[in-house]
């Protein structure tokens, strides 16, 4: 009996070594990979760690059947002769993303005002959002319309509204005796912003503009604190935390949701790429600032679009020759933002 007993006690100590050492590699894998795999015991994976496949069932609409594209967006029109770069779907490595439904869209945020908030590359995403519920619902009268720096999408038999406000520091610039003053810890679009069911924000490009013709202030005023001018990526930090400070303080999540699109890339060169890059490359600038801010807000609950690393591949999608100019910034339609678009309706529908 002794000798069954202690034979016994060795088994148990043994599996309980044994469940415990397992525990331990769980854990270290989860914390090591944490970017790859989902968190044990939940149903969450993180959606921006993944590649893109080729898939023959995209593009999810073609730039022939959206009447309203921009003609600059329109690679196939303006000449590109390859089509590849029309097939590649993103895919996380955790799970799958359900394809975009713009009938559920349309009918989950039926009476909603959505707007984006930023430069001409969240213009790219909201005019390719526009292309994809309207390829979902053709037969459904649409109105377009602009109105200074305000576009609008709207569909009256669902009474939404898509919007997209040109403000491409956020921040303010105003005009004091003929010059040009850059507000750093100034906003005052927020009556309008207060008004929306789904913000989406973006900036980063315009705060690398440098020169007289491209440069959008003559000076900075900080406080009570003027400056013919400040580090870029200072000015990008400060801006940031003034938008955080205003959201913090003046939105209600439980009104409004908000999102903050990432830094979307562009690339050195991208003439003649038909497929996407084997690797992202280096850590992209002002990705990192965005996260910190975002992580500081204690109020609202933002949620980041992290785009800028499975964008970093796609120097192929690019505008390139196939504009008015040479253009490694911005998008061809369809492309690259009906990807970001795709993450947007996952956290908007879920």
């Amino acid at each position: 009996m002794a000798v069954c007993y202690s034979v016994s006690a060795i088994a148990i100590v043994s599996t309980f070594v044994t469940i415990f050492s397992l525990c331990l590699f769980l854990n270290s894998k989860t914390k090591l990979f944490n970017k790859d795999v989902s968190l044990l015991g939940t149903n969450e994976c993180d959606i921006y760690q993944g590649s893109w496949v080729f898939d023959d069932s995209y593009p999810l609409y073609n730039s022939s059947t959206c009447p309203f594209i921009e003609e600059s967006w329109d690679c196939q029109k303006n000449g590109r002769p390859d089509k590849d770069y029309l097939k590649y779907r993103w895919q996380p490595y955790g799970c799958n993303l359900s394809r975009f439904n713009g009938t559920e869209f349309l009918l989950k945020y039926r009476g909603k005002r959505i707007m984006f908030v930023g430069d001409s590359l969240g213009q790219n995403q909201w005019h390719s959002l526009a292309c994809m519920i309207h390829a979902s619902q053709p037969q459904v009268k649409y109105i377009m319309d602009k109105i200074g720096r305000q576009y609008t999408f709207s569909l009256p038999d669902y009474n939404i509204w898509l919007l997209f406000l040109g403000n491409p520091l956020i921040v303010d610039i105003i005009t004091e005796k003929g010059s040009r003053v850059l507000k750093i810890d100034s906003i005052r679009s927020e009556n309008v912003w207060k008004e929306m069911d789904v913000l989406v924000f973006n900036t980063w490009h315009w705060w690398n503009r440098t020169g007289i013709n491209k440069q959008t202030w003559n000076s900075v005023q900080d406080g009570n604190t003027t400056y013919k001018d400040m580090n870029r990526l200072e000015l990008y930090k400060k801006a940031l935390n003034t938008w955080a400070k205003w959201a913090d303080s003046n939105l209600n999540s439980t009104k409004t949701r908000v999102f903050f699109q990432g830094v979307s890339p562009d690339h050195e060169k991208c003439e003649g790429k038909t497929r996407p890059l084997q690797s992202p490359g280096s850590l992209f600038p002002g990705e990192m600032e965005l996260e910190n801010v975002v992580k500081t807000m204690s109020k609202l609950n933002v949620r980041l679009i992290n785009i800028t690393s499975l964008s970093q591949y796609r120097a192929d999608g690019h505008q390139s020759i196939y504009s008015y100019k040479m253009d490694c910034l911005h998008w061809c339609l369809p492309g690259v933002p009906d990807a970001w678009n795709q993450l947007l309706y996952h956290h908007l529908i879920s």
